[in-house]
C-alpha cells in the first residue's frame, strides 16, 4: 500500500477542521500549531482538497477554511484519493502486467486487498471519528498545548465538553 505522509497529512488536517471548524473557519496556521504539520505543506494540501470540494476557503479577518459538506459526508476515501494518493497495493497498478507483462501469481490477492482498504476507507466519514473518546482525548491535548503556547484562538476549546460520551 502506498499510503504515505501526504494521505496521512490529509487525514489528520481534515479530521482537525471537522473537530474545530463548528465556531467558524479554521486557519491553516492553527491546524499546523495542533499537529505540526508544516504550514507550507498544508498549503498544498489544501489547495487539492478544495479542488476536489471537499473544503471551502473564506477570504478575509477571521478567515480560513471549512469543510464544504458535513462531517457526516466526508470519507476518508475521499480525502486520501484527493491528494492523489493510492490505495493499490499491488505493484503494477492494478493493471496485470507484474511479471513480463502478465499478472503475477499473487495479483489477485493484493488487488482483492486494495479493494478491502478502499471499502474500509470508504465506510468511515470524519464524523465517526469525530465521535470517538480516543480521538477527542487527543484533540484537548492538542487544544491545552496550543493555549499553553499562547495560540489560544476561539476553535480551540476542550472538545470533551461538546460531545456526547
Amino acid at each position: 500500500m502506498k499510503l504515505t505522509t501526504k494521505g496521512r497529512y490529509a487525514v489528520t488536517a481534515m479530521l482537525d477542521l471537522a473537530l474545530h471548524g463548528d465556531h467558524g473557519p479554521v486557519t491553516l496556521a492553527d491546524i499546523s500549531a495542533r499537529q505540526e504539520i508544516s504550514l507550507s505543506y498544508l498549503e498544498q494540501l489544501f489547495s487539492r482538497l478544495r479542488r476536489r470540494h471537499l473544503v471551502a476557503s473564506i477570504r478575509g479577518p477571521g478567515g480560513g477554511y471549512r469543510l464544504s459538506r458535513g462531517a457526516n459526508a466526508i470519507f476518508i476515501s475521499e480525502v486520501v484519493e484527493a491528494v492523489s494518493e493510492s490505495l493499490d497495493t499491488t505493484r503494477c497498478g492494478n493493471k496485470g502486467d507484474c511479471q513480463s507483462g502478465e499478472k503475477c501469481l499473487t495479483h489477485h490477492l493484493w488487488s482483492d486487498l486494495s479493494e478491502q482498504i478502499h471499502q474500509f476507507l470508504d465506510n468511515i466519514s470524519l464524523n465517526d471519528l469525530m465521535e470517538k473518546r480516543e480521538i477527542r482525548q487527543v484533540a484537548d491535548r492538542q487544544n491545552l498545548r496550543q493555549s499553553a503556547a499562547g495560540f489560544e484562538t476561539i476553535n480551540t476549546r476542550l472538545l470533551s465538553e461538546q460531545a456526547p460520551v
